[in-house]
């Protein structure tokens, strides 16, 4: 016999967090939460999400052939993914019939990034929906550029304004201005 007991944590401050199919699979995973009323999530978290299947973009032409997730790459994972099914709003979120009372969002993607359109078409229909969202959108940045390059002055101040983000999300203490991705003082 299992005897279940429960967490012992601040359910007020429950967070998803998830790059690239990661952040898809957390946006899914709010929109399941929202539709049967729980878990209750504070906030979400998704870096350069994969969100849109069909590949149309602007960016999804642009980035091809880069040696990080592009185009041709995309495209397999959504074929695996989806495995010929016509998917639904919880495998491609930004398709989702409703958005609205999805928990603050925050998400971040590069200009040079095969999601950079489909993420910002994301936050904008998230705004549409009244859900409190925050975009980053990074110059000449790449697909999860922080883990090929993690010394590189982006990267860092990628991570600060995520640990920013997610901090004041779930009111913790403060990131110094000048911590580095793990945030320590520098």
């Amino acid at each position: 016999m299992t005897t279940r007991r429960p967490l012992d944590f601040d359910s007020g401050r429950l967070a998803i967090f998830g790059g690239s199919a990661g952040g898809n699979l957390a946006l899914a995973t709010a929109l399941k939460a929202r539709d049967l009323a729980g878990p209750a999530l504070s906030y979400v978290m998704a870096l350069y999400a994969m969100v849109d299947h069909r590949n149309t973009t602007p960016s999804a032409h642009e980035v091809t052939e880069t040696g990080a997730w592009d185009r041709r790459t995309n495209v397999e994972a959504w074929e695996w993914f989806l495995a010929g099914q016509e998917p639904d709003g919880y495998a491609a979120p930004l398709h989702a019939e409703d958005l609205a009372g999805l928990p603050p969002t925050f998400i971040d993607v590069g200009t040079a990034d095969v999601f950079r359109d489909e993420d910002i078409a994301l936050a904008q229909r998230l705004l549409a929906a009244g859900v409190s969202t925050e975009l980053h959108v990074y110059p000449g940045v790449y697909h999860a550029a922080e883990h090929y390059a993690p010394d590189a002055e982006a990267a860092r101040h990628m991570w600060t304004v995520r640990f920013r983000a997610l901090r004041r999300a779930l009111s913790m203490q403060p990131v110094p201005v000048d911590a580095d991705r793990d945030g320590h003082d520098s």
